[in-house]
């Protein structure tokens, strides 16, 4: 009898040289799977990842822009409430921003008026002051643009250039500091004598000099911020001590009950300009406001000239100089 052969069985794989593989190196799961490294499946994996990660932070920074920015809406129509009582009531308001380099101010001005009657508010940021200015009262050319009745006009750096940066920078001398020093107050009372229809608001910008840093880099490298870096930035790091001082004098010589210097914190802008706007609506009396709405000021954002006056008193005593 003829015996039947036995169907041929799988021959067993010795090695996984044998098994079949795809182009992209990955053996056909006849047997254990086993990967080959593909450099060029690698980098593409990681791309994607890479891709999906930043996506990821566009969309939350996208978010957190938009978070910040519907925070701001009810303060901001409540400046327009406060901008329509000064035009019914036939008041002014003059808001100076003064303080460092690269500390928020121009950002907080831009948030302020952003909805704002463009009939019934100005901003002024005055250039270097022509030959004739200079032989002329210091602060005549800002009282040039002072508001008209039911006006808001907010100064982009103010007449307290000539305690802050011009000593510094050396762009006035040391007679022309004092004289300014000892007669600005003065010159406040004669302008706020006209029955409280003139409102002063003097803010201080105070940036630490870590962030300062951060953000002269960014202007540094960013073409759409360069146009910001002035001759005075490039040497804020270097003069840091220098404007501590004289900050420390512009508190002691002009902060007063009548016209108060306000400091406001301005690491995190948002918080900045969310609580500069609290503050100036808290200063004016104006109806129809939000009941409902939070216009208690942060203390650790807005601090009173008089107490941050004292900070720095104790940070001299303890450490030798001031810290902000």
């Amino acid at each position: 009898m003829k015996t039947k052969k036995k169907p041929a069985g799988k021959k067993p794989i010795k090695n996984t040289k044998d098994l079949p593989s795809s182009k992209s190196g990955r053996v056909h799961p006849t047997g254990p799977k086993i990967i080959a490294a593909d450099p060029q499946e690698q980098n593409q994996d990681l791309s994607a990842l890479t891709c999906l990660a930043e996506t990821e932070d566009i969309v939350n920074a996208a978010m957190e822009s938009h978070r910040r920015k519907e925070e701001l809406k009810p303060y901001q129509a409540e400046l327009i409430k406060m901008q329509r009582h000064l035009e019914k009531t036939g008041k002014k308001m003059v808001v100076l921003f003064d303080g460092r380099d690269a500390s928020g101010k121009g950002g907080t001005i831009r948030r302020i008026i952003r909805y704002m009657n463009t009939k019934r508010y100005r901003v002024v940021a005055l250039g270097k002051p022509s030959e004739q200015q200079k032989t002329e009262l210091h602060i005549k050319r800002y009282i040039e643009h002072f508001p008209h009745a039911g006006e808001i006009v907010l100064f982009d750096r103010s007449w307290y250039n000539r305690a802050l940066v011009e000593p510094v920078m050396g762009f006035c001398t040391k007679a022309q500091y004092k004289r300014f020093m000892k007669k600005v107050i003065t010159y406040e009372q004669n302008f706020l004598e006209d029955a409280g229809r003139t409102i002063l608001v003097k803010l201080y910008f105070s940036v630490s000099k870590a962030e300062q840093k951060r953000r002269f880099d960014r202007r540094k490298n960013d073409p759409l911020r360069q146009w910001k870096l002035s001759e005075v930035d490039l040497q804020a790091q270097e003069l840091w001590d220098e404007f501590t001082e004289k900050k420390f004098m512009l508190l002691k010589k002009t902060h007063t009950k009548k016209s108060p210097w306000w400091v406001i914190r301005s690491d995190n802008k948002h918080l900045a300009r969310r609580e500069t706007m609290k503050l100036i609506l808290n200063l004016v009396p104006y109806k129809g406001r939000r009941r409902n709405l939070d216009f208690s000021l942060d203390p650790d954002i807005v601090i009173p000239g008089n107490q941050e006056l004292k900070e720095m008193k104790t940070q001299l005593k303890k450490y030798g100089r001031s810290l902000r």
